[in-house]
């Protein structure tokens, strides 16, 4: 952004609630541990990459009965050898607790429908990918593991969608493939699970994936927050550490905290001198328990207190910056707490009587929580839908409809978006934008409207499996085809410049392309969303869209052209009567 006045807008009393939305099946914040449990099955998950905690509690998704691995299975008549026991160091009860468990999950959930056979059989090809010499024979009635041309196990299939049998030859042709096979032999079990399911994935859409305990609890900290603390960002200069910002979700953002204050002192302990990763973690406890901070502000001679509870708090995803009249919003993605944040920057916001326009800059937005994107709609929509979802599952099924309020009364409002711009992000600006709610400038979004629900296995693991397609209030597709810019930027200064001089001449250039994607309907062949987008390539943003969002905003002449440049009327067009509306 150009030297415009950057400014920590700070909290004030809200004065209005957050609007209400209809809450069916949302994505778990936090996925719930699927036990392998056959006596006793429960109910099917909630829904999508992560939600509020306090919105929805996910219920556990139903989990195939995992007993502990047997003993390795005895050679077969095919086998020219006894198999050897199991390496050691690897536990295949747990590996058949988590196939077996995934099995049962993804059965009714993926877009498609597919057996546990065709699950576990795609999986079994990582046995290939870990040892060229190793295949599968499933030709005939037994399936069979070979090693070049020798048979080394045979077993009968199993109905094809019994989870729990084909868990356990699963692990049979695993455990057999590690007697024989040295590199699989090597492979750890992480590694075992992690090739099992890269495999099985590769036969499904490209956001279906399974993350390994590592990285899903690092996901999961992402979306909810990790380890309590005070919200708080720390940097360094010369031997003193500085507050460089406070989390608008965070223990610290109601206190007498603000950037540039010197951090004097932790619980008595003297930060001078310190790493910022040493007083950073100072600043880490127990949720809840107390952390008392000395602070010295800018200009002042005399320090002063700060006594705070620790909280989790997820990573901050919302920035706000005054330019002149307008404000910008920056969504860098959207966690369980982005609609809040948004919130409390619009009621701060909306107290300034020059206040002319709002930019939401959701440019490099991959997007995150569905829920949280049909929330943050509800802030700036009377009413209506802002998206539905379809697929397989019931449970993935809703309209997404929203009722409450505008907090800006009407305020007129850019959406800056570009080629990375993604998912619940692309799920904002639709909605906005079929509403004529907000003119979206820039490029194609990367079309990403696939929903995945979430479930954490028994090795800490988690499943993302897409269940859902989005489609947009005026029933156009989100995937592949992306959001369509009424302004677009990405085509050169020059034709920048001819759309700007058209544009108040009361013409839009990319009216044609705006009206044919909200045209499109599911199914949409490939070359025809390429012959779309092509009127508006996907590209990085730059600064030439602030400037075009502060241009139109800043004429009402030629936010209404723009603005009426959308179809119809997304409110008549998708009644929210079809579904029950939150007050």
């Amino acid at each position: 952004m150009p030297a415009s006045t950057a400014r920590r807008l700070f909290p004030m009393p809200l004065r209005r609630a957050l609007p209400c939305i209809l809450i069916a099946t949302l994505l778990v914040s936090q996925p719930v541990p699927l036990r392998a449990q056959s006596s006793s099955p429960t109910p099917g998950p909630d829904s999508l990459p992560s939600a509020q905690p306090d919105a929805a509690q996910a219920s556990p998704a139903k989990a195939a009965a995992a007993p502990q691995a047997d003993a390795p299975p005895a050679s077969t008549p095919d086998a020219p050898e006894a198999v050897e026991p199991d390496k050691p160091g690897v536990d295949m009860g747990l590996v058949r607790s988590v196939i077996a468990t995934a099995l049962e999950f993804l059965a009714p959930r993926t877009l498609e429908s597919h057996t546990s056979r065709d699950f576990t059989l795609w999986g079994l090809g990582s046995l290939t990918a870990l040892d060229p010499m190793l295949t599968l024979d499933t030709r005939g009635a037994d399936i069979r593991l070979l090693s070049g041309q020798t048979s080394l196990l045979s077993q009968p299939a199993p109905p094809a969608g019994n989870a729990e049998d084909w868990a356990k030859l699963a692990v049979d042709f695993i455990s057999t493939a590690r007697a024989h096979s040295e590199s699989v032999a090597d492979a750890s079990r992480e590694d075992l699970v992690q090739a099992f399911f890269d495999e099985l994935f590769n036969h499904l859409d490209p956001y279906s994936r399974y993350i390994g305990p590592s990285s899903a609890t690092t996901d999961r900290q992402a979306r909810v927050g990790g380890e309590a603390d005070a919200g708080l960002s720390l940097t360094r200069k010369g031997r003193d550490i500085v507050i460089s910002a406070v989390n608008a979700n965070g223990p610290a953002w109601t206190a007498t905290v603000d950037p540039g204050d010197k951090l004097l002192a932790v619980n008595n302990r003297l930060t001078a001198g310190q790493s910022v990763e040493t007083v950073t973690g100072w600043l880490r406890g127990e949720e809840d328990s107390r952390v008392t901070l000395r602070l010295l502000s800018p200009g002042q001679r005399r320090g002063h207190t700060v006594v705070l509870h620790r909280a989790k708090v997820p990573p901050e995803t919302v920035f706000a910056f005054a330019s002149g009249p307008l404000v910008v919003l920056r969504v860098t993605s959207f966690s369980s707490d982005t609609a809040e944040e948004m919130s409390q920057y619009l009621d701060q916001a909306t107290q300034d009587p020059n206040l002319k326009g709002l930019i939401i800059d959701l440019r490099g937005n991959r997007g995150g929580v569905l829920q949280q994107a049909v929330t943050a709609a509800a802030l700036l929509l009377d009413r209506g839908v802002a998206a539905v979802t379809d697929g397989r599952d019931q449970q993935a099924n809703h309209i997404w409809a929203v009722q409450g309020g505008d907090m800006t009364n009407g305020l007129p409002i850019a959406i800056l978006v570009d080629g990375r711009t993604a998912s619940a992000a692309e799920i904002l600006a639709a909605a906005l934008a079929d509403h004529r709610r907000a003119v979206v400038i820039g490029s194609s979004t990367l079309g990403k409207g696939l929903v995945q629900t979430v479930a954490q296995l028994p090795d800490e693991g988690e499943l993302f499996v897409t269940w859902s397609r989005v489609i947009a209030p005026l029933h156009w597709p989100l995937q592949g085809l992306g959001v369509m810019p009424q302004l677009c930027t990405s085509l050169g200064e020059t034709e920048m410049t001819r759309q700007m001089h058209d544009l108040a001449a009361g013409t839009l250039d990319n009216q044609p392309a705006v009206e044919a994607s909200r045209l499109a309907r599911f199914p949409l062949p490939v070359s025809r969303i390429l012959a779309i987008r092509k009127a508006c390539p996907a590209a990085l943003g730059s600064d030439r869209d602030l400037d075009v969002a502060r241009a139109v905003l800043e004429n009402p002449k030629w936010y209404k052209t723009a603005i009426t440049a959308i179809p119809g009327d997304a409110a008549s067009s998708a009644s929210a009567s079809a579904a029950p509306v939150a007050h």
